[in-house]
């Protein structure tokens, strides 16, 4: 408990608390990132509806708009879709799906790719230029394309019964290797200039072998600028898996994302029901914003040359 204590009284005395209680964009960012999360993680508990209980969902009660509106019903605050299902239900646990795979997509890519940099940038030599190489041809294609071809390369290699229990790891592996270039970039770089410093070198000295140098040396020092790209990466990869479930090649629509609710209230857009996907819309636009901002805060946060 002092241990705790003591951690938070030097967290309060830090360069970086300060710089975070100066920045109303950072403070107002986390407390929305906060809110996401809470409403993510309790979307069994807060939703009023089970979306997926068949037994509590009124297909008469279809395509009903918001309570404010004429013909709208109180216990629809955000009216309902195409199946009777309560929107603000729908819409939490599709929070809850999107930022499931925008974490776990990005913690993989940033494993990929600080491990490739590390490896690249330590290495050197013929590791290196392959390596780097292989970034740079994935650099000359755009994000969502990779992630289309790992999608349908999937979908072509594995039997379709297959295809519907691992369409979620399917997302996350592409997301991944869509985006694990950047960290492999900086980390490569920040290694190459660490590698020369006495530390390694008295390191190297004393028999240590290089896996223990990399991760026990190098790796602590690489953590900033991760931290600061994985901040912004996440915000891509919840657009990315939007973007996917929009073109019916992200998660299943038995466990709908916002991207996959945008692209059902789009097939009815036209016909006037536009909360169904503009509430999503809204949603999704808020989480990304406030990632965004969040990560330009830590960015500048720790920048020593912005001190």
């Amino acid at each position: 408990m002092q241990s705790l204590v003591l951690r938070l009284s030097r967290w309060r005395q830090s360069d970086l608390a300060w710089s975070f209680g100066r920045s109303p964009e950072a403070v107002a960012s986390a407390l929305l990132l906060i809110v996401y999360g809470v409403l993510a993680l309790g979307a069994p508990w807060l939703a009023p509806q089970n979306p997926f209980d068949l037994a509590a969902v009124e297909l008469m009660d279809a395509r009903l708009p918001p309570a404010w509106l004429e013909a709208g019903q109180l216990k629809y605050l955000l009216g309902t879709d195409g199946q009777g299902r309560d929107l603000v239900s729908v819409m939490l646990y599709g929070l809850r799906m999107s930022l499931l795979v925008g974490l776990a997509s990005t913690l993989l890519a940033m494993l990929i790719g600080v491990t490739l940099g590390l490896v690249a940038g330590y290495m050197g030599g013929w590791v290196d230029n392959l390596i780097m190489r292989a970034a740079d041809v994935q650099l000359s294609f755009p994000a969502i394309l990779v992630a289309l071809l790992v999608d349908g390369l999937s979908r072509t290699l594995l039997p379709s019964a297959l295809q519907q229990q691992l369409s979620l790891p399917i997302v996350v592996l592409a997301i991944a290797l869509a985006t694990w270039v950047q960290y492999a970039r900086t980390v490569r770089g920040v290694t190459m200039v660490e590698k020369n410093k006495d530390y390694v070198n008295a390191a190297r000295l004393i028999g240590m072998g290089r896996a223990r140098i990399l991760a026990r040396h190098v790796l602590p020092n690489v953590l900033s600028p991760v931290l600061v790209i994985a901040t912004l990466s996440i915000g891509l990869a919840v657009l990315t898996e939007a973007t996917l479930s929009f073109l019916g090649l992200g998660v299943p629509a038995t466990s709908p994302s916002l991207g996959t609710l945008i692209r059902l209230g789009n097939e009815v857009l036209f016909s006037g029901e536009w909360w169904i996907t503009v509430m999503p819309g809204l949603l999704l636009i808020g989480l990304v914003l406030a990632i965004n901002l969040f990560g330009d805060w830590l960015r500048d946060a720790l920048n020593p040359r912005l001190k």
